[in-house]
């Protein structure tokens, strides 16, 4: 594939400095990129690479003389990068319409060009909308819902009842709708509660690989349009996600926590049950989550605190150690002191 710069340019909505009839015909690192490659610098720590690279032309914030080559000005080169790298993605593969191989019941709805690989299991009253993709070994069952535009990758798991979205993706080995952890105590023994609510997933989102997101007890676990899990994301019964929230691998969420939009969770952080964690705060990675978060607070630790707290609390676990010594010299001091006073 080959694409004019002048075009990038125009995807990027930046601004050129240099040749904007250069053939592009790729994306790649700084360190790794060839003749005919575009790559971009946004961070200063890689300053030799940008002086370095074999790259045709760079996504950058502002002229940089180290670089000899095109330069297109933007405000983010990050964010530049992801709407550039789009057009050289390679396009979902897909079945040519519905494998022989496949199980699907005979009440199941399936919209146009709608791609089925052999070995998918879809059970009674299902519906799939238009232009979707279901990989070998997707299982779905009875009534599951799926909205038009959806990818659902090798090995997932939806469970009967759980609503899809439009534009959703779903990578391999996830489960959806399987039953959250409810059990009361008989003495010693546990009895299980049935968790008869759902599962729904509303538009534009994308779910790692190998999460779990539980049915709710009652009603439904709720993930809203624009969410993003990592892989290895645990999601109990009854937890609400807001839109656009941001969730980072090994990060588990206990049953009926109230995530509000656009909040970001760092990786392996762990939230307590029936919480709410307010719109746009941010939770550094490892945290434990054990009361609830306001709006707009950014929190790490275990237990969470202010970040900037937990910053210099880190800094003084260091130094235990030297601070030990010197009080335990202090106390013997002191301690001769006081003989000499009695």
């Amino acid at each position: 594939m080959e694409i004019l710069l002048k075009k990038i340019v125009q995807v990027a909505g930046g601004k050129l400095s240099g040749d904007d009839s250069i053939k592009i015909t790729g994306v790649n690192s700084l360190n790794d990129a060839e003749s005919g490659e575009i790559s971009f610098f946004s961070d200063r720590r890689y300053k030799d690479s940008l002086a370095n690279t074999k790259a045709s032309a760079v996504l950058i914030s502002e002229i940089n003389p180290d670089f000899k080559g095109s330069q297109v000005l933007v405000s983010d080169p990050a964010l530049a990068y992801a709407k550039v790298a789009g057009l050289f993605a390679s396009p979902v593969p897909k079945h040519n319409g519905i494998s022989e191989l496949s199980v699907i019941h005979d009440s199941v709805l399936i919209g146009k060009n709608v791609s089925v690989y052999p070995n998918v299991y879809i059970g009674a009253e299902c519906s799939i909308l238009d232009d979707c993709v279901l990989f070998p070994g997707v299982f779905l069952g009875d009534r599951v819902k799926i909205g038009k535009n959806t990818v659902i990758y090798p090995n997932v798991t939806i469970l009967q009842d759980c609503l899809i979205g439009n534009n959703v993706i779903i990578h391999a080995g996830t489960v959806i709708g399987s039953d959250g952890f409810g059990f009361v105590r008989d003495g010693v023994t546990s009895v299980k509660v049935p968790q008869l609510g759902i599962v729904q997933i509303d538009d534009n989102v994308e779910i790692g690989a190998n999460n779990c997101i539980d049915r709710a007890a009652l009603g439904k676990t709720w993930i809203m349009s624009g969410v993003k899990t990592d892989n290895l994301v645990q999601i109990a019964h009854n937890v609400v996600i807001g839109e656009n929230t941001l969730i980072v691998a090994q990060a588990g969420v206990s049953g009926s926590v109230h995530i509000g939009r656009e909040v970001i969770i760092g990786g392996q952080v762990g939230i307590s049950d029936h919480l709410q964690i307010g719109d746009r705060a941010m939770i550094g990675s490892q945290s434990g989550v054990a009361k609830s978060i306001g709006p707009g607070e950014i929190v790490s630790g275990c237990p969470t605190m202010p970040h900037r707290l937990w910053l210099k609390n880190s800094g003084l676990i260091m130094r235990l150690p030297q601070l030990n010594e010197r009080l335990r010299n202090c106390e013997k001091y002191i301690e001769k002191l006081q003989k000499k006073l009695s």
